[in-house]
Parts: structure tokens; C-alpha cells; sequence
């Protein structure tokens, strides 16, 4: 059964009002916790989903020291520390999955194909190319080391060794990992459903009279696709009117079906808020005022026991708030842990005087040169600005002047778990 976040756990110490974002970031890591139950599936099926637990080794790899090369296989020792070597050359040879059965007799050397079992007896492998055959011998010079072109037991990992650690989101790099030491049954947790929710009597939805008044309901396809690109299933509540009625439906159906809500529009104070009101009056609500631009008004609370992200209506705002708040939320409820973008510092190309006060995040992309751009303006209705861009510019809280040249602060679309 789902588990639930307690009821107080997006609660503000009084006399709040305005956070910084570092400080909303941290209250709520604190908040919330996974919620989704366990289940076993097949490594074929695991990409994208999270470990459940720590995950071990069945068997070594390689199982057994192997060559790395096509070449012929010997005791080092039989060299006696000559530079040079002419040793009798043993009938038959040693392939991946044909082993050479016995033991090469001491002095002697054998052929060796890449990936197969170094034979008993020998211990170093010479490159084909640096080896002459003839009459029986093969001739080359010594390799520089004992053990040259010979991959030992269990270098990349020994029987019982942990090799991925719970909360792992799986990618192709970890089930190849996987596979190569024996493990084919996994327990992952089970996806984490976002039910996404629309607000707003003006939302017009798709294939409407373009000419109709109203806006075009963007933030349900956007959030739709972030939610599965972050590996959730998402639970389309459709875009309800500013209907108390009709908004609490939506939220009963989101409390039913998923593990979490994301709902947009009517989350501040006013008076067509009914999303931030209804959870106030018949669940838990905290409106977290973020010093963030753009964004600030966030509704986090708790409807039927399911936790409700309450975003801004505007859908630049609404995207920037999700992958700042929502996205790191989601991972901890998923089983995958918190999560933070990772940026880099880059010269900017774009000039800006910032007031004191709030974080703000600038729709920006990466030039050939390695310089960052800003997009032409701040307008949150500019919805074109994302697409413009391939990932965001972070400047800080604290006022100041950046010009041309000042390094700032990038954060590419993919450190928010998203496709460049």
C-alpha cells in the first residue's frame, strides 16, 4: 500500500514570509520521503526505473583472467629475464568460450584469441603482431611487465561485491554492469504517478477556434512531458473552470489515482484561488512565498493524504518552478533521492543589472564558443523562450552588475533530467 508524507511536512516556522530559495529547497528535502511500494522485474525491463536496495554481485568479472588481445600466451618466468624469447609453440589454442583443457607445459607457449581463459601455466600474453611463427616456435620480444595484455579475475568486480547502490536510476551503462556479473532479478520501486491538473475559465484546449477568446492551455501538455521524462507516469485530471466544485473532483481523482498532484493557476491568494483555498479549507496547505524570479508563489499542501504542488498559472514560470521544486521532490518520493543541477561557470554574453533580492533564472543557451546567451526579454509570457533555449542562467540573490565576460552560473536542461 502507498505510503503517505505526514501531515505537517510542508509547514513553515511562523513569521516567514518571504524564503530564499536555498532555505525552500532544503524544508522541503525535509518534508518529503518515498511513497512508492516495491516490486520485482526483470533486467531487460529495468532502464529508467529506481533500485529498491543495494544490488550484489552473483559472480566475479571477468569469472576468470582472460586475454585482452590475439596474441600467444606463456610462464613470464620462462623467459629467464632475456629481452628476446623462442619458444616451442603448443598445438592448439585457447578461444573466448573454448578454453584450452590442461596445463601448458613449462616453457612453451600457446595461441590466445581475445576474451578467452589465460590456460594454467601461463600468466602473460605477446601481441600477435609483435611475434613471429615459424618451425614449430614463436619468436618476440619480452613484454615490459608479467601478467602484459591479461585482464585478472574479478578486476572489474568480485562475487558479492556491491556494484549499484539503492535508489539508482537504472541507465543502459548500469544494466550492462549488471548483466556482465550474473544479476537478472531486480526490486525496484514502483513508478511514481503525477496526476497533472489545469486551472483557469479563459483555458482553451486543443483544436479550439484559434480565434476564440482565451488562452491555450500549455501547461498541461508541458508538464505531461516533464513528468515522463523524469521517469513518472502522468495522470492527466484535464483543465478544470474556477469552479470550486469542479476543482475538487479533479483533486479527489488525483488523490485516488496517483501519488502526487500537480496543479496550475489558483495557487496564491486571490479571488479566483480556489485550489490553494479548497486544500486550506478541507486539507493542509502552506503558500511558500520563494524569493525566486520567475515563480514565487508556491501552494504545497495535502489533499485526501496525497501531497499537491500548486505552480504558478504562467507556463515559464510554472516550468521553472517544477524543475526547481517539483523535480527533486518527486526523485525523493520515487525511492531515487534528492537531486541537485549541476551547473558550470561560463562567461556570459548578455549584460544585466540585478536588483537585491531574489534568485533569478534567465532562459539561456550555450553558444559554439562557449559563451552563454540570454533571450531577448524576462517576459514570463514569453513561452518561446523555452524552447530558444537549451538550459538556464542562475543569478544569485545578491545584487550586481554582469557584463560581457562576467562568469556565471549555467544550468543545461539535461542537470534538470531533461533531453538536451
Amino acid at each position: 500500500m502507498t505510503r503517505r508524507l505526514r501531515d505537517d511536512c510542508f509547514a513553515l516556522p511562523p513569521g516567514i514570509h518571504w524564503t530564499p530559495v536555498d532555505e525552500a529547497l532544503a524544508r522541503l528535502r525535509e518534508g518529503v520521503r518515498t511513497v512508492t511500494d516495491v516490486e520485482e522485474i526483470r533486467l531487460k525491463d529495468a532502464a529508467g526505473r529506481i533500485l529498491a536496495e543495494d544490488v550484489f554481485a552473483l559472480r566475479s568479472n571477468p569469472p576468470a583472467a582472460n586475454s585482452a588481445i590475439d596474441g600467444y600466451a606463456f610462464a613470464w618466468a620462462s623467459l629467464g629475464g632475456r629481452d628476446e624469447a623462442n619458444l616451442p609453440l603448443e598445438p592448439g589454442r585457447a578461444a573466448a568460450g573454448s578454453p584450452f583443457s590442461g596445463r601448458l607445459p613449462e616453457g612453451h607457449a600457446i595461441r590466445i584469441l581475445t576474451g578467452a581463459e589465460i590456460p594454467a601455466g601461463a600468466d602473460t600474453v605477446v601481441m600477435q603482431e609483435d611475434a613471429n611463427v615459424g618451425a614449430g616456435r614463436v619468436r618476440f620480444s619480452a613484454p615490459r611487465k608479467q601478467g602484459a595484455n591479461c585482464r585478472g579475475h574479478g578486476e572489474d568486480a568480485e562475487k558479492g561485491d556491491k556494484v549499484l547502490p539503492k535508489g539508482r536510476r537504472l541507465n543502459a551503462a548500469d544494466l550492462a554492469r549488471l548483466a556482465v556479473v550474473g544479476v537478472d532479478l531486480l526490486r525496484v520501486q514502483k513508478p511514481l504517478r503525477i496526476a497533472i491538473l489545469s486551472t483557469g475559465d479563459e483555458l482553451l484546449q486543443p483544436g479550439a477556434d484559434p480565434d476564440a477568446p482565451g488562452i491555450f492551455d500549455a501547461n498541461r501538455p508541458m508538464l505531461t512531458a516533464l513528468v515522463r521524462e523524469w521517469g513518472h507516469v502522468p495522470v492527466d485530471l484535464g483543465a478544470m473552470p474556477d469552479r470550486a466544485s469542479a476543482i475538487r473532483g479533479a483533486l479527489d481523482r488525483g488523490a485516488a489515482e496517483a501519488d502526487a498532484i500537480l496543479a496550475t493557476g489558483g495557487a496564491s491568494t486571490g479571488d479566483e484561488d480556489h485550489v490553494s483555498r479548497l486544500i486550506r479549507d478541507e486539507g493542509r496547505v502552506e503558500t511558500w512565498r520563494i524569493a525566486v524570479k520567475p515563480g514565487r508563489p508556491l501552494a504545497l499542501g495535502l489533499w485526501r493524504g496525497v501531497p499537491v504542488f500548486g505552480l504558478p498559472g504562467n507556463p515559464v514560470a510554472a516550468f521553472i518552478t517544477a524543475l526547481l521544486f517539483a523535480r527533486p521532490a518527486f526523485e525523493v518520493m520515487a525511492g531515487a533521492g534528492w537531486t541537485e543541477p549541476q551547473g558550470f561557470m561560463v562567461p556570459a554574453a548578455f549584460e544585466k543589472n540585478k536588483k537585491h533580492g531574489r534568485r533569478e533564472y534567465l532562459r539561456a543557451r550555450l553558444t559554439p564558443e562557449g559563451v552563454v546567451e540570454a533571450f531577448r526579454s524576462e517576459g514570463s509570457g514569453l513561452v518561446g523562450g523555452l524552447s530558444w533555449a537549451d538550459g538556464l542562467v542562475e543569478l544569485p540573490d545578491e545584487g550586481g552588475e554582469f557584463r560581457q565576460g562576467t562568469l556565471v552560473r549555467y544550468l543545461p536542461w539535461t542537470s534538470f533530467g531533461l533531453r538536451a
